[in-house]
């Protein structure tokens, strides 16, 4: 089933976050960081920094705090089992820290499909700003869908 190209453009949920310090160096322990500044307070202030910073793909996973973060993809009608991790890019414009609140806020911006259909790309546009109104970041991710059906023979 083809995505709707309608979908372009379409917000999905947001989620409104507070960066805690224990998550902070769990992920950073998580990925195998092994720089103390993403896990200890004290070594991010030698450092220069007010408190933790924010690794950069941390926030990717605050995305994923809503209800049913997967929901929105399967309302475009496609099918969990044929979905693949495309790509990811992050943008910063400032650096984040423990202790500051985002919000972040997803929109889909592209579809388009490859190989006469058998593949189609959904990219998301997520943008994410500080409580006091500053965007900091956007974080864009493109996810593939194989339609087995469709494949192009040789």
């Amino acid at each position: 089933m083809a995505i709707p190209r309608t979908s372009i453009g379409k917000p999905l949920a947001s989620v409104t976050a507070v960066i805690e310090r224990g998550r902070l160096a769990y992920f950073a322990k998580a990925i195998g960081e092994s720089d103390p500044i993403y896990s200890d307070i004290e070594a991010a202030q030698a450092d220069g920094h007010p408190d933790l910073p924010v690794p950069p793909t941390f926030l990717f996973g605050l995305k994923l705090d809503v209800p049913d973060p997967f929901g929105w993809i399967e309302e475009l009608g496609v099918d969990m089992h044929f979905l693949l991790h495309g790509k990811q890019a992050f943008t910063y414009r400032s650096m984040l820290y423990a202790g500051d609140t985002v919000t972040l806020t997803p929109t889909i911006i592209d579809v388009y499909e490859k190989k006469g259909g058998s593949l189609e790309f959904i990219v998301c546009a997520t943008e994410v700003t500080r409580a006091d109104g500053v965007a900091v970041a956007t974080l864009e991710e493109t996810l593939v869908v194989r339609h087995p059906g469709l494949e192009i023979k040789p």
